[in-house]
Parts: C-alpha cells; structure tokens; sequence
C-alpha cells in the first residue's frame, strides 16, 4: 500500500504517520460503488497496460471482484492486454477490448454497446 503515486503513500506514512489503507477498496467505497453496481447492467473499466500486476491491488482487481459477486458482467477496454488468452479467461471479463487512441477507445465502447 505504499506504491501509489511514485511511494508519495510510503513517503506520508513514514514522515507523519499516515493511515495505509488499500486504495482501489476505499476510492470505490468513497464513489459509492456497491449501490450503485446494484442498479448496474453491466461495468466498464479501463487499464492502460493489463498484465500480472493489473489484479494486485489495483482498481481491475477490485472491480473484477465486487462484480463478479454481484452477477454483474464486466467488460475492460485496455491499452495493451499482456495476458495470455487463458489468463484473460480466468478473469471471468465479459469482453476485452484493447484500444490504443481515442477513436479505438470509442469503438470498443459501441463494440461492447451493441452486445459485442
């Protein structure tokens, strides 16, 4: 928990005693999400490179799981996917969809809109 930010997290802890806390849980907390993954049909998330890191702590991780247990499908457009295919099944995302510039970003989102 002290990686964020390039360490500032490490940085505020170490010099003034901070309160670590993992911040992916408590941003989401903060935005409500849970109630509002209730009234969801589906997520979309965004990850500029997915690789082994993208569920160790970070956001993906979490979302991957509070929707997983919400039955809510989830579907990730990233910038690069590092993964293997058999790694991407095993996140349990609905679609995957990597999209390098803006105009890629937009049609993976009307990819996924339309069902695809």
């Amino acid at each position: 928990m002290s990686g964020a930010g390039g360490g500032l997290s490490g940085g505020l802890w170490a010099a003034f005693g901070a309160r670590l806390v993992p911040g992916a849980a408590y941003v989401l907390g903060l935005l409500g999400f849970d109630r509002r993954l209730e009234r969801a049909d589906a997520v979309i998330t965004g990850e500029g490179r997915l690789d082994a890191q993208s569920l160790e702590g970070k956001l993906l991780g979490e979302l991957l799981r509070r929707a997983r247990d919400a039955g809510v499908p989830i579907h990730a457009i990233v910038g690069t996917g590092a993964l293997g295919p058999a790694a991407v099944r095993r996140l349990g995302l609905a679609s995957l969809q990597e999209a390098g510039d803006p105009a890629a970003i937009t049609a993976a989102a009307e990819r996924i809109a339309a069902g695809g």
